[in-house]
């Protein structure tokens, strides 16, 4: 086990809740007859949200664009129970580590100015700048793994979301799913493992997924 790439909302950060209110007011406003298109988008990227539901209505997506940057600077980014002890120890025991999201480098810096110690956990952070194709490609874990100077097979991906799990196992990694988001019975078919939060797990236990054990 050489590197460990991590997805940031639901994985890294407790968001996904938040996400969840903020959609559910966005869609009962636009589309009051149709009810759990925020649940329907969990997952997605926002050119991806627009695309299915805002296609053409360029105003109507500035106008969530701006209210989503509102809400992206006062959200909370707890991190998910466990993490800090958990990176620390695949760091102590020499596995390199990358952040892979979908979200942009302003809403990062909303996340450092919460966590200051947020970029010593990482050897290196990749954003939206940085990929030319969305999950599920695999093209962002693929990417994150040559930046770490490793090969897919010797890497782990921990991912939340379907579409996110869906690039993980495309590029050749370890799977690693949190039921943050989906219920585990759902993400289990995408996963070598699943977790409910990082508490009371550990690099030995992430080391046994390369020995084909769960």
């Amino acid at each position: 086990m050489k590197g460990a790439l991590f997805d940031l909302d639901g994985v890294i950060v407790d968001t996904e809740s938040q996400y969840s209110v903020f959609w559910g007011e966005q869609m009962r406003h636009y589309f009051p007859h149709q009810e759990g298109l925020e649940d329907l988008i969990k997952g997605q990227t926002l050119v991806q949200i627009y695309d299915r539901l805002f296609h053409g209505m360029e105003q109507v997506q500035q106008e969530i664009t701006r209210k989503l940057d509102e809400f992206e600077r006062n959200m909370s980014y707890d991190y998910v129970k466990g993490f800090e002890s958990f990176i620390l120890d695949l760091r102590k025991h020499g596995v390199k580590t990358a952040v892979i999201t979908s979200s942009n480098l302003p809403k990062m810096e909303n996340v450092y100015r919460k966590h200051p110690e947020f970029v010593s956990y990482f050897d290196r952070i990749l954003t939206s700048e940085d990929f030319s194709k969305s999950k599920p490609d695999p093209d962002c874990y693929l990417k994150g793994a040559k930046s770490l100077d490793a090969l897919p097979c010797d890497c782990v991906g921990f991912e939340d979301s379907f579409n996110g799990l869906k690039a993980v196992q495309a590029s050749g990694m370890k799977v690693v799913g949190l039921y943050t988001t989906n219920s585990r019975e759902d993400i289990l078919p995408y996963c070598d493992k699943v977790l409910p939060h990082f508490e009371g797990v550990g690099y030995m236990d992430m080391l046994r997924l390369f020995d084909n054990q769960r």
